[in-house]
């Protein structure tokens, strides 16, 4: 709905609900009485698998918040990046799901990665990360760097999304001390100073 008699409608009117949501107005039936009914296994595994993704999701939200920034037409940044990793990052089955954390992406884009980059713990809480030159087309000398550390033990992440230059070629990061020791995932993604340019995220490994 584009628009009202009097412009958009807001509140209830009626058997209807009419709002706006990210600059579009809408109207919506009312919420119908829920009856309670036996769940069949598979909406059991629906439910409990949307549950799961969004779960993992909140950790991350920060970053992806960022790196779907410009797939969020219609809907939220998390929305985008929950449909992205909904059917590949989620294994198993109910309720034994588990996390393809080589498929999970924390961004979406165009804009070219760093490339050939490594990685070392040079301490117990400080991860070193090294990549090449990159002149490569299409980019600027300062795009920005993004690195998320994750720990599935703790279900936290920690991380930058700025301050470090493609040109530095090596950035040094001292992450939270209470994930040291633990199983750490790590990606890394790059944006344009301004963020509209953002590049697709890349799984670096696990380290511990």
């Amino acid at each position: 709905m584009k628009k009202g008699i009097l412009g958009a409608i807001s509140g209830k009117i009626g058997p209807v609900i009419g709002g706006i949501w990210k600059g579009i107005p809408y109207l919506r039936q009312l919420p119908k009485k829920k009856t309670k009914k036996t769940k069949s296994p598979a909406q059991i595994e629906s439910r409990q698998k949307l549950r799961f993704m969004n779960e993992l999701l909140v950790p991350f939200h920060p970053y992806v918040s960022i790196g779907f920034m410009h797939h969020a037409e219609h809907r939220t940044e998390i929305s985008a990046a929950f449909s992205e990793n909904y059917h590949k990052a989620v294994i198993g089955s109910y309720p034994n799901y588990m996390v393809a954390y080589h498929e999970f992406v924390i961004s979406k884009g165009n804009l070219p990665m760093v490339e050939d980059v490594t990685m070392e713990l040079q301490a117990p809480d400080v991860l070193k990360l090294n990549w090449s030159k990159n002149d490569i087309k299409n980019t600027s000398f300062d795009d920005q760097v993004m690195l998320v550390i994750y720990c599935p033990e703790l279900h936290k992440t920690d991380g930058f999304s700025g301050g470090v230059k493609r040109t530095e070629k090596q950035c040094t990061f001292k992450f939270n001390p209470g994930m040291a020791g633990k199983r750490l995932e790590v990606y890394v993604s790059i944006s344009s100073l301004n963020r509209k340019k953002i590049g697709n995220s890349k799984y670096l490994g696990s380290i511990q």
